[in-house]
């Protein structure tokens, strides 16, 4: 189901038919290294992923993470972005994630600012975070070219690392 479209995207929830893609995403380097192995090894552990995960968020939040449909690649699969309400922090978090060949090419800002939009006239939100490792600084340069601004460092997760957080009042 399309929820919004750019000059090149098609923004779409996922569904588990999407799971070969899904799979294939969180095992990237850049995934690994910048968001973390999420052990999901075989198509049945990506749909399980997306049922507990993207497709939940859905129906809880309204809201979540979404594919990222290249038009003029016949709506191929490129990356996900979108929002996720976690419980280690106070407001909703955006990401975003691209497969490689598409990292650097401008997919990111294009999807999170549709994101942003929808975020403030759909969902009704005032503000928005997003999370990053120190290191992450092509992460760090797009959260800031879509008006994010650094907040505090946080550890958000189990892990104990910690991550730069960013926030942008809609």
């Amino acid at each position: 189901m399309k929820i919004a479209e750019t000059n090149r995207l098609i923004i779409s929830k996922f569904t588990l038919s999407d799971a070969p893609f899904f799979l294939e995403l969180v095992n990237t380097p850049n995934w690994l290294k910048y968001i973390g192995e999420r052990n999901i090894k075989t198509i049945a552990q990506a749909e399980e992923a997306l049922k507990n995960g993207h497709l939940k968020s859905y129906e809880n939040n309204g809201f979540g993470f979404y594919k990222l449909l290249l038009k003029e690649e016949k709506n191929k699969i490129v990356g996900t972005c979108g929002l996720i309400k976690r419980e280690t922090l106070d407001d909703v978090d955006i990401g975003f994630a691209m497969l490689p060949e598409y990292e650097g090419k401008g997919f990111g800002f294009e999807s999170s600012d549709a994101i942003l939009k929808l975020a403030k006239e759909t969902f009704n939100l005032d503000k928005i975070v997003a999370i990053t490792l120190p290191t992450n600084t092509n992460s760090i340069k797009l959260l800031e070219k879509l008006g994010l601004t650094y907040e505090k460092r946080v550890k958000p997760f189990e892990d104990d690392e910690e991550l730069l957080l960013f926030a942008k009042d809609l």
